[in-house]
């Protein structure tokens, strides 16, 4: 009789530890399986950001490229308008010059 008790005792003791155990557990898996869910998303939420910015950042170096471009071009033009602004310099100092010595050959005739 004692023998059953003590058997029956044990074994209820130690049914209720493995079921405390097992609730314990679950809710452990529960808690970690939430956790892995919200990194999920939030990983997910993280790709599309990555994604958007780096959709921007291709669109702004194209950008940075036209505009590269076209400051090439200015600067070319500028210095094809230097040029010809040194030539045309040349050229008026030149017609000064024969203004000058017209007007020299102008004051020995006169």
């Amino acid at each position: 009789m004692f023998l059953e008790w003590s058997l029956l005792t044990i074994l209820s003791i130690l049914s209720v530890y493995l079921f405390v155990k097992m609730f314990y557990f679950k809710s452990i898996t529960n808690k970690e399986q939430r956790n892995n869910d919200l990194m999920k998303l939030t990983l997910q939420e993280a790709e599309i950001l990555i994604r958007k910015y780096q959709i921007q950042l291709q669109r702004a170096l194209g950008n940075v490229d036209i505009l590269s471009d076209e400051l090439t071009k200015q600067k070319n033009e500028l210095k094809v308008l230097k040029q010809r602004n040194t030539k045309y310099r040349q050229e008026t100092d030149r017609l000064n010059n024969k203004i000058k010595a017209l007007e020299g050959r102008i004051d020995a005739l006169i």
